[in-house]
């Protein structure tokens, strides 16, 4: 299993209900897959520049352990969430 940190940015205008069901989706999907070793709620903070006319977004960031293997659909569970504005998956060195 590989180390990881990924960091997404969540839609700002929708409810803390909706935005902590986004969050528990990819932990929970990390969790069946993998292990996560910290998690970091960044908050609500102002983009660099405008996201599909959002000038604000919540970041989380969660470093995990997985297969390779998984990455894919990880990334596919981002692309398909629709409050999901951005998101980027590194691998870290061991």
């Amino acid at each position: 299993m590989n180390n990881y940190e990924t960091i997404f940015l969540i839609k700002d205008d929708i409810s803390e209900e909706q935005r902590c069901s986004v969050i528990e989706e990819i932990k929970h999907f990390l969790i069946e897959n993998g292990e996560i070793s910290k998690e970091n709620n960044i908050g609500k903070r102002k983009l660099a520049y405008e996201i599909q006319r959002h000038q604000y977004a919540y970041y989380v960031m969660i470093c995990f352990s997985c297969r390779p293997d998984i990455l894919p659909e990880l990334e596919k569970k981002y692309r398909t969430n629709e409050n999901i504005l951005k998101f980027i998956i590194v691998k870290q060195e061991s």
